[in-house]
């Protein structure tokens, strides 16, 4: 057990940093783009604002990501589960997000469906 004690301990010390480099990147670039946009208004010039995506869209791709970040997850402590037989258990637990992006990729579909049925 210590030795995924210690897998985990450096994988928050390096993984926690990332994060939050990662959010303030994209903090920054939301404000550049923003503050591109105003000064292209300010001299006169059309900016077109970027379209939002669909509904079916957002559902497709929170289905996509959920079950990626599933897999991932299971083939981990699957790897993990060659060293230590008891983190078989955590990989179990990749079921959860994986049956959510399956509903997510089913909410799309039936979206779509009652589109085109309007």
């Amino acid at each position: 057990m210590d030795g995924i004690t210690g897998l985990a301990a450096v994988i928050m010390i390096f993984g926690m940093p990332t994060a939050v480099l990662g959010m303030y990147t994209f903090y920054r670039v939301r404000k550049l783009r923003t503050e591109e946009r105003l000064a292209a208004m300010q001299r006169g010039v059309s900016v077109p604002m970027e379209p939002d995506l669909s509904e079916v869209a957002k559902s497709r791709r929170a289905g996509i990501l959920c079950i990626a970040g599933a897999v991932g997850y299971m083939l981990t402590f699957t790897i993990i589960a060659r060293v230590e037989p008891d983190a078989m258990m955590a990989a179990a637990f990749g079921a959860i997000p994986f049956t959510l992006g399956l509903g997510y990729l089913l909410d799309s579909t039936l979206i779509r469906r009652d589109a085109r049925a309007s």
